[in-house]
């Protein structure tokens, strides 16, 4: 059975976006029906000119055809308008819900890469746009005008009402069976679109490796085998949306013209049949002959926007794909409660990692003492720490520090005691003194000491003033460490969390780190670190091992 495609795509729509898209398909319809009148005066003006009447006698129509004229232009101007407003707040909408929720994740989803995530946020959501542009208003108008074109032509002629039933719905059938293929056409389509994101950004990220390895002919033969699939999906859904237009075009014009020489030789008197009543006069005749391109122009638009309906369908069922990525989210917080911090003390906590629920081991950590906590990778050590700083949402168990309990309402508090030295260092495209206090006029060098990282500062070119640029440019990977580690040292912190302070470091390096620990440690701050690092964990007071997911 085929899906109903409709479904993903009405999702987006709720509330006063449904309201406001029913208003413009409405002012849409009024907008065609218009010309309808419009018609109904010309064919007037026209049989009148045939029947010999002075053109002073037209003044009236042409002064309503014009004035229906400026009504039309009015409705779709608003039409257009507020279909609009509902396409720009939708896409303002997903795209605050995207980074909004993308940035208070501890890190990306699980099967949604960066790549991927940044193409659903700029071009994937940008196609949402046309649909509402063009599609909706196209349906609704096509379940209306087309039916009272039908009646009309039924009250004057039976056999020109007969046409356009045989011709009509010609179109959306043939619309039905080339939609499942427009449909995996663009999903296919958009697959591919997310696969070229995610492989642009895992090379960028990888370039200086690429170019170390001399794999940069492999890297580009990939890109162009990814670059021809994508221009060949493409391919694929611009020919079946030119195939479907070029058809629906042709069963149109077979039907106005059916309709055309039918009232022609009516007309003329070759043909004696298919009125309703008395025979049809040129006034019947010249309206029912402009009625008809417009009975198959709402079914030539909805043809047209076809592609648009099938690339929204795509598109909403990846941000409902999206929604659904299992993410280890931040604890946000809802209020600000305070307390006194003494040590850690951790009951029966767990934290959900993909499918995975990863449970943690008790334990207690005086005010003053230091632990290290190891076990082997992928292990939950990181997601453990990020646990006690609150980057990750417990499934169940309960973080206390003295009488302060981590939670919604104590977070606030609970992260300005807590200083976070992570695995990876990270910078902001500004100096050095801005990426340690997030101020240019704090002091930092206390901290710099600390960190055993001020000499290293002293002798940059513009020491404390220095651009780091987001890669910590100029810094070795030790360097930048110390100076995160200055960065959570600012804070002066009660706590501090380091994620493995000491990886991939040299013996000489690791030792600065060591010290620094040991120094904030005498200094009455609680220590934390996760470490594969012994000769580090022999320094701290507590050693807790813990184990894998369950």
């Amino acid at each position: 059975m085929p899906r109903d495609l409709r479904k993903p795509i009405l999702e987006l729509l709720s509330g006063s976006a449904a309201r406001t898209m029913r208003v413009s398909s409405g002012l849409a319809v009024g907008s065609n029906m218009i010309w309808l009148l419009q018609a109904y005066l010309i064919a007037s003006v026209v049989s009148g000119m045939l029947a010999g009447d002075s053109f002073s006698w037209t003044q009236p129509e042409i002064s309503g055809f014009l004035v229906l004229g400026f009504t039309k232009v009015v409705l779709s101007y608003l039409s257009d308008k507020k279909a609009a407003e509902v396409a720009d707040a939708i896409q303002d909408d997903l795209r605050r819900e995207i980074i909004g929720l993308e940035a208070s994740a501890t890190g990306a989803s699980f099967s949604f890469g960066a790549g991927a995530t940044a193409a659903l946020l700029i071009e994937k959501v940008a196609l949402l746009r046309p649909y509402l542009l063009r599609y909706f208003p196209a349906r609704i108008r096509t379940m209306v005008v087309p039916v009272v074109i039908v009646f009309i032509a039924f009250y004057y002629s039976w056999a020109v009402g007969v046409i356009l039933l045989i011709t009509g719905p010609l179109i959306p059938l043939f619309m039905a069976l080339i939609g499942w293929a427009a449909q995996n056409a663009s999903e296919q389509q958009m697959q591919e679109v997310s696969t070229m994101n995610d492989l642009l950004v895992d090379r960028v990220s990888g370039l200086v490796d690429i170019r170390l390895l001399n794999a940069s002919r492999r890297v580009l033969s990939d890109f162009e085998i990814h670059a021809e699939e994508l221009r060949i999906r493409t391919m694929a859904v611009l020919r079946i949306a030119f195939l479907s237009s070029t058809v629906l075009e042709l069963f149109a014009a077979i039907g106005v013209a059916l309709v055309a020489v039918f009232l022609g030789f009516s007309l003329l008197g070759e043909i004696n049949f298919g009125s309703t009543g008395a025979p049809v006069t040129a006034f019947e005749v010249v309206w029912l002959l402009l009625l008809a391109p417009e009975f198959y122009q709402p079914l030539r638009d909805l043809s047209a926007a076809w592609h648009d309906r099938a690339s929204a369908a795509a598109v909403a069922q990846d941000i409902h794909n999206w929604r659904d990525q299992v993410r280890a989210e931040i604890v946000r917080p809802t209020g600000r409660d305070g307390g006194a911090f003494l040590g850690l003390r951790a009951r029966s906590l767990s934290v959900r990692r993909g499918e995975a629920v990863l449970k943690f081991p008790d334990i207690d950590i005086p005010d003053g003492s230091s632990v290290a906590i190891m076990g082997p990778s992928g292990s939950g050590k990181t997601t453990f720490l990020k646990a006690m700083v609150g980057l990750v949402e417990l499934c169940s168990g309960e973080l206390r520090s003295g009488d302060v309990v981590l939670s919604q309402t104590t977070i606030e508090i609970w992260r300005s005691r807590i200083g976070w030295m992570p695995q990876a260092p990270s910078f902001l495209n500004e100096t050095l003194r801005y990426n340690v206090a997030f101020d240019e006029t704090a002091d930092i060098w206390p901290s710099l000491k600390v960190a055993k990282v001020d000499g290293v500062v002293s002798r940059l070119p513009d020491q404390d003033r220095t651009y780091l640029g987001e890669n910590g440019a100029g810094l070795s990977g030790g360097e930048a460490r110390r100076i995160m580690l200055a960065r959570a040292v600012f804070a002066s912190p009660q706590i501090l969390i380091a994620d493995e302070p000491t990886a991939d470091l040299d013996r000489e390096t690791a030792n600065l780190i060591v010290e620094s620990l040991n120094m904030l440690k005498r200094s009455g701050v609680t220590v934390i670190v996760a470490t594969h690092d012994e000769v580090l964990a022999r320094q701290m007071d507590q050693l807790i091992r813990i184990g894998g997911a369950e």
